[in-house]
């Protein structure tokens, strides 16, 4: 692989990681709409350590203030760190579904969609529709601090779902958390603190596997180049957001995402 694929691989990871648009399915799509072959598995696997890091860090750069604050506050007995505290532990109870359906299901779940195009276009598009529709009619009053222990679970729950391409891991919880009547900017905050952990795992998760095999030497610059590609991308795309959704709907990433499940489903059914 060389140094500009792997700045492609990471930019590409870093848009799609933090825009409701899931990055799952843009790679698998990539691969079915140009015939490109990222590599043997363990090219994969090193690269999946790079973009998982380098996605990462661009949450705790970008969120880091928040994130200490909010852990700093999790055995606190300080009244007025009570919110700090219910947050803490509400990004703790939020992840447990996602990582217990992770555990059990990712390989099945990677075996069977990997390859079910038309799936993955009508989840794009289903999405986006119901992304649209939660959008329009969603209260929008609540603010990040009311998020209660119950709300963390639920945005959790639906958080599992993006295991599956085509759901999104920002787009679904973004959903829930509008349904649960949190302000766009709110939903997209808790989405990205609630990611925080979640990323970490998988880091943690690729860097044991990675272990089993090594890393090639030559692999090294490009790891470097994918993994900085994807962090300061997606530090870009999370600022981006954060300041879009105050005043703006998601209306954009909707007809994105159905504009790209149509056109998978014209070459899936049609070439």
């Amino acid at each position: 692989m060389d140094i500009l694929q792997a700045i492609w691989l990471g930019i590409l990871q870093g848009l799609t990681e933090f825009l409701p648009i899931s990055s799952s399915a843009h790679l698998i799509l990539m691969r079915f709409w140009f015939g490109w072959e990222i590599g043997d598995p363990q090219t994969e696997l090193v690269f999946d350590v790079a973009l998982h890091v380098g996605t990462l860090t661009a949450i705790v750069v970008y969120f880091w203030r928040d994130l200490t604050r909010i852990a700093g506050a999790a055995f606190s007995a300080d009244p007025e760190r009570a919110i700090d505290k219910r947050l803490a532990w509400g990004i703790v109870v939020g992840c447990i579904p996602a990582a217990l359906v992770g555990a059990l299901f990712e390989d099945v779940i990677e075996e069977v969609f990997r390859t079910q195009y038309a799936v993955i276009a009508g989840l794009l598009i289903g999405i986006g529709l119901l992304m649209a529709v939660v959008d329009r009619l969603g209260r929008k009053q609540r603010a990040l601090e009311s998020v209660g222990i119950v709300d963390a679970l639920l945005i959790g729950v639906a958080q599992s779902l993006a295991l599956i391409p085509g759901f999104s891991r920002s787009g679904i919880t973004m959903i829930a958390g509008l349904m649960l009547g949190l302000q766009r900017e709110a939903a997209a905050r808790f989405s990205f603190l609630l990611a925080t952990p979640i990323t970490f795992g998988a880091a943690v998760w690729s860097f044991r596997n990675l272990f089993k095999g090594g890393v090639p030497a030559e692999m090294l610059a490009p790891m470097l180049a994918g993994g900085a590609a994807a962090m300061v991308v997606g530090w870009l795309c999370i600022a981006f957001l954060i300041r879009y959704l105050r005043t703006r709907s998601l209306m954009p990433f909707v007809v994105y995402r159905v504009v790209i499940g149509l056109a998978t489903l014209g070459k899936v059914f049609w070439g």
